[in-house]
């Protein structure tokens, strides 16, 4: 017999299951997803990347050639703002996340931009936010959750926010190498037997016990009820899932309704990004277009994330991500760039949140 899946408490927030929906952006998990999500119970997450392509840029003060200008554009604070509204307009007062790259530029005016917009959880990876709680110290309510992929990892953040902040994270997510998106792995080692998830998690859930009743949440390749309690037997005490949540009508980028009914194992690879970091996608659009040797110029305008160095690591693996992601949330699917983990191929219907909720959920 199955376990009941009981209310998970991350700072003063509780959330009826123990569920993220992971952060995805440009514009996959905005007001749509998340609000549905937190409506059904699990912690929906808002990802602040790319905020500028909100409703095709409506919310956006500065535009060239179709693209928000500059990071004070690409990650608009009028258009998180909205985003945040129109998905409490679902969700009520139900717990309500933020998903931060740590390698964005301007990262400490994007998290106090998510706290001013309501979110009650920030979550943060792609790099060690060692100074995130800088950020939110004039909002104290605001649960703080960041993003690991090693033990050492952990105590680092761990040792500096106790040092300089006097405070520890409200939750941790170890993320394994079969997620979507940019992993926290060198290439070679997202295929090591010592990295996968099943690994990291008992491991991690024996140091976090070592710092407090921290909760730790297991991400990269959850899929179903199986998984979830598979994590939760090896100390996880709740999952992050985000591929899973490509496949409901909800979805805030729909080329993905479309795009994913049709993916193969085969055609989801990991790929080299200018954020420094290898990515999970599928093998379509901008990426089938390098391959092609057409691949559209690249130009920096939104100047996204630091690694990049205003398009020179962009112009060493052959594309923009600010301009791709972009393209693919506005459904562009000749230039589109479209991340997705590596069980994606498995979407075979395209459900509701709430039947998803239900299946991972009641029984």
């Amino acid at each position: 017999m199955k376990k009941v899946l009981k209310p998970l408490t991350i700072g003063k927030h509780t959330i009826s299951y123990p569920i993220f929906q992971g952060g995805m952006g440009v514009g996959i998990s905005w007001d749509e997803l998340a609000g549905n999500v937190s409506k059904q119970g699990a912690l929906g997450i808002i990802s602040a990347v790319g905020t500028g392509y909100y409703k095709r840029m409506e919310f956006t003060e500065k535009i060239i050639n179709s693209k928000p200008f500059e990071a004070i554009n690409f990650y608009s604070k009028h258009a998180l703002m909205e985003i945040f509204k129109n998905a409490r307009k679902l969700c009520g007062d139900k717990p309500l996340g933020a998903n931060i790259l740590y390698a964005i530029n301007e990262y400490g005016r994007v998290v106090r931009d998510a706290c001013e917009a309501g979110a009650n959880i920030i979550v943060t990876g792609a790099g060690l936010p060692l100074n995130m709680p800088e950020f939110t110290k004039n909002f104290p309510d605001v649960a703080l959750v960041p993003i690991v992929s090693s033990v050492r990892a952990l105590r680092v953040i761990c040792k500096k926010w106790g040092d300089r902040y006097k405070r520890l994270p409200d939750a941790i997510v170890v993320e394994g190498p079969l997620s979507g998106g940019h992993q926290g792995f060198k290439y070679e080692d997202c295929f090591k037997p010592e990295f996968q998830l099943e690994h990291l998690v008992p491991e991690i859930a024996q140091e976090v016990k070592l710092w407090g009743n921290i909760p730790l949440i297991a991400a990269g390749g959850i899929w179903d009820r199986n998984d979830i309690d598979n994590m939760m037997s090896l100390g996880a005490s709740g999952v992050q899932m985000a591929t899973r949540f490509l496949g409901t009508f909800e979805c805030d980028a729909k080329a993905y309704q479309k795009l994913m009914l049709n993916v193969k194992q085969e055609d989801i690879e990991l790929i080299k990004s200018p954020v420094g970091y290898p990515a999970r996608a599928v093998n379509t659009g901008v990426l089938s277009r390098l391959k092609e040797g057409n691949a559209p110029k690249i130009k920096c305008i939104s100047n996204c994330v630091t690694p990049c160095h205003r398009g020179e690591e962009a112009k060493k693996v052959g594309y923009c991500i600010a301009d791709s992601l972009g393209k693919g949330h506005m459904g562009d699917l000749r230039e589109g760039l479209y991340f997705s983990g590596a069980n994606g191929y498995k979407i075979d219907k395209i459900i509701s949140v709430k039947e998803l909720i239900d299946e991972l959920t009641q029984r």
